[in-house]
């Protein structure tokens, strides 16, 4: 009796250990057929989707360098949400740690929702920039989008296909570029849980003398996955045109968004 007792626990409890994080994964992220959240960026340029109102963002970013962004944003209303953001270079590993000259800040209103036959169509201003702040050039490595429009449509194909596209305007113009910038931006779902995203920066607010860019753009590729509880998790390869980077190597960065209600 004993052992048929001792048996019966063992089958419990590997049932639970198969069934509790199948069961997590079904409280979404934003990656995935089933995912709950709607994604906010792609990987580097915004899209239209918003933070439900009283809910809230932290976004963790690894990047070169030993490189940390820290983000933290909150979905005030429906239509509006305001963020901050701060990080910097050497934070993981050797050498001396350098700061981002200043946070980030964001915000973002949604000015018309998606309908059948409609995008949706969200502004907003973003102060933070990626992959590191140069100081002698008074700029990130991937501009900061500064003022920007965005439309994002969905199509039920397979799960879901996203398309987006839009214009920023950045304000780090110490290079001498003030030209509006274009972006456009690709989403398709692969199951219940995970995500391929692509995205392309034109950077034509990054070329000239004293630019990093090397006029081909910035190509961007990410695979997202939806762990549960608010949590997804990207691992991106940035600059596979080889725009800033050189041939035959691109950035590979990592990052860790959690999203819950208050």
């Amino acid at each position: 009796m004993r052992l048929r007792s001792a048996r019966k626990i063992l089958r419990c409890l590997a049932v639970s250990l198969v069934c509790f994080p199948v069961s997590c994964l079904y409280a979404q992220g934003s990656a995935g057929s089933g995912g709950k959240i709607e994604p906010r960026y792609l990987i580097d340029v915004p899209t239209a989707g918003m933070l439900d109102r009283g809910s809230f963002a932290v976004d963790l970013e690894f990047y070169q360098q030993g490189g940390v962004l820290l983000g933290f944003s909150v979905g005030l209303l429906d239509h509006l949400s305001l963020g901050a953001s701060f990080g910097g270079t050497n934070l993981i590993g050797g050498g001396t740690a350098v700061f981002n000259d200043a946070p980030g800040v964001n915000l973002k209103i949604r000015v018309v929702d998606e309908h059948v036959v409609i995008p949706a169509l969200a502004i907003g201003f973003d102060s933070q920039g990626h992959d590191g702040y140069i100081k002698s050039l008074s700029r990130y490595v991937i501009k900061s989008p500064g003022l920007y429009a965005v439309l994002s449509k969905n199509y039920g194909v397979l799960g879901y296909l996203s398309f987006h596209g839009g214009a920023n305007y950045s304000l780090e113009r110490t290079d001498g570029n003030r030209n509006i910038n274009l972006f456009v931006g690709i989403e398709k779902t692969v199951g219940a849980f995970v995500s391929v995203v692509a995205e392309y920066n034109l950077g034509s607010n990054d070329t000239g003398t004293n630019a990093i860019g090397k006029g081909n753009g910035y190509l961007n590729a990410a695979l997202k996955w939806s762990l549960g509880g608010g949590l997804t998790l990207a691992a991106n390869l940035k600059d596979l045109a080889h725009n800033g980077t050189e041939v035959g190597f691109a950035n590979r960065t990592f990052k860790i968004e959690f999203v819950r209600p208050f």
